[in-house]
């Protein structure tokens, strides 16, 4: 049987065939990997087996949007239930009600909802709802957050280091990103609250909305302190913008998200990822007073917005049913794998000698091929051969049987249990001791 990455397996002639009909032969670049992807035949609890027949410990689920892994019975029984009755509807259902009053419960800051298809979109109506209730054009987000596809959110995603300013400076993600876009766009470093008030100040009339994720992926899930997110609140109700809190990926970090968790007070917070069950998901929830600009009642809406699978049954039940399942006991059993797994690659980075870190909080983690402090974006940003050696750390990875993502990144489930982490971990240290060192950078 051939095994990836072999010519002959079963994932290089997808490859081929994908070559085809894609723009590099992916239509995701996440889940790229050298010299081509492993292809997925099915899951099934904390594993995923290839189409070559290689099953490996996901530490991805689908970066972060399986918190029961694959396959659970319960999620699986809800779905089935509703596809016999229908996929989607012109006319809403009641489940949509059940998931948004189950949010509105757990959520203290959520007093109304509006579903959409993804985090990004949520994101996107975030800020246009931001702009719509205060009249203003602007944003403030942190260097380094990521906040998926809009372009407004895309800025400053990846700054490179010979366009590092103090204070940050609004640098477009994609190639073409018009320079006017750019200018409703503030760019303030991570838990800096007096940067960040020098620079909100500095355009306060002109400012509509404050973004911050409050353990972001790209600065190694490190999590905010309770000073930023104090003065952050603190800012946007001196200049009378909106706050908002993208917990698309942290709300699984406490049955309340982690504005429970860090006592963050956000007018209006996106999610996504877990609340849809492993279905295509994304979620507005925050105050009926901000949450007004999508009322229609008085006629046409500040902020109209609808989705053609917005609030799909299939998405409902099945985020219903994770929701139900994820009790303040299984998050505090992943987070705990979460300790486990950090605390295991820091004794295999110090038993092999390879100079990196771990980073993380609660059920995420991020592997680091470097020892400089991580505190934001650019203190965790790798060098090139840094980020070589991360890819090549991923390669030996998979060849022994564990997914993670090509920056270092994982992201736990309830299917885990401690023995799939500690041999995770034992095959991360002699995976690091094979490694070759990285010439070190600043």
């Amino acid at each position: 049987m051939a095994i990836w990455p072999d010519e002959d397996s079963k994932s290089k002639r997808l490859y081929e065939r994908g070559r085809k009909v894609y723009p590099g032969g992916i239509t995701r670049l996440v889940p790229w990997l050298e010299p081509f992807p492993v292809y997925t035949k099915f899951g099934k609890g904390a594993y995923v087996t290839d189409v070559d027949g290689t099953a490996r410990l996901d530490l991805l689920n689908n970066f972060a949007s399986l918190i029961h892994g694959h396959c659970h019975p319960a999620i699986i029984d809800a779905v089935s239930k509703q596809l016999v009755l229908g996929t989607a509807f012109t006319n809403p259902t009641e489940v949509e009600i059940e998931l948004a009053e189950l949010l509105c419960d757990r959520i203290e800051s959520a007093e109304n909802v509006r579903f959409s298809n993804s985090g990004s979109e949520a994101v996107m109506s975030a800020i246009k709802a931001a702009r719509a209730y205060t009249g203003r054009p602007a944003i403030v987000k942190v260097e380094g957050g990521y906040h998926g596809s809009y372009d407004y959110a895309e800025v400053s995603l990846d700054t490179p280091r010979d366009q590092f300013t103090s204070p940050p400076k609004s640098v477009g993600y994609a190639v073409g990103v018009p320079d006017r876009l750019l200018e409703d766009v503030y760019v303030i470093p991570f838990n800096d609250p007096e940067t960040a008030a020098n620079v909100i100040r500095a355009h306060k009339d002109r400012i509509g909305a404050i973004l911050l994720d409050a353990a972001p992926s790209y600065l190694g899930f490190t999590h905010v302190t309770p000073e930023f997110a104090a003065k952050l609140r603190d800012l946007a109700t001196e200049i009378g913008a909106v706050f908002i809190l993208d917990e698309v990926i942290t709300f699984r970090l406490d049955h309340g998200g982690a504005q429970k968790k860090f006592g963050v007070k956000p007018d209006l917070t996106v999610l996504g990822k877990i609340i849809g069950g492993g279905f295509p998901v994304g979620a507005l929830v925050g105050s009926k007073e901000v949450m007004k600009v999508f009322d229609h009642h008085a006629g046409r809406p500040l902020v109209p917005w609808s989705g053609t699978f917005s609030a799909n049954p299939i998405t409902m039940v099945a985020g219903k049913a994770t929701l139900d399942l994820l009790t303040p006991e299984l998050i505090a059993h992943i987070n705990a794998l979460g300790d486990r797994a950090r605390a295991g690659l820091t004794a295999a980075f110090a038993s092999s000698g390879f100079p990196g870190q771990v980073t993380g909080v609660g059920s995420m983690f991020k592997i680091i091929t470097h020892q400089r402090p991580v505190y934001d974006y650019r203190s965790q940003t790798h060098t090139a051969a840094e980020s070589a050696a991360m890819v090549e750390l991923q390669r030996m990875l998979v060849l022994k049987g564990f997914h993670v993502s090509g920056a270092g990144m994982a992201f736990l489930s309830t299917a885990m249990v401690a023995e799939d982490i500690d041999k995770f971990c034992a095959a991360a240290e002699e995976s690091l001791c094979q490694l070759p060192h990285p010439a070190s950078g600043e």
